[in-house]
């Protein structure tokens, strides 16, 4: 019963989630242009960005794997060297060494996004 109530719930919350994306979007638009707003509003503020999304997604995915890749290494250390419990080494390194990633992707392309305007 399990087998089948899992991809079940995981593809019903992923159409929820679309359907009450697009249909919230559609709203939106329709009340701008019945207020009298133009239609390019709704495509110039992707032109204006200066920095492909693509680029950003690369900036933090490889900081993030650059912060796995650290945790797990001196997860490593701290298990051989310092005879610490694997338990609590693995975990906690992994995920303070991923945030510093995020939050240092975070702030190189804060900082690129701001040399392009």
């Amino acid at each position: 019963m399990e087998d089948v109530l899992v991809p079940l719930i995981v593809f019903g919350t992923l159409f929820g989630i679309l359907y009450m994306y697009f249909t919230t979007r559609n709203k939106e638009r329709l009340a701008l242009i019945e207020k009298g707003a133009d239609a390019q509003i709704f495509f110039s503020a992707k032109k204006n960005s200066g920095v492909p999304f693509w680029k950003v997604f690369v900036l933090n995915f490889s900081f993030l794997c650059i912060g796995i890749g650290l945790g797990v290494f001196l997860a490593n250390l701290f298990v051989n060297n310092l005879n610490m419990d694997d338990n609590v080494a693995y975990p906690a390194s992994i995920f303070l060494f991923s945030g510093l990633g995020l939050l240092t992707s975070f702030l190189l392309s804060k900082k690129l996004l701001a040399d392009k305007e």
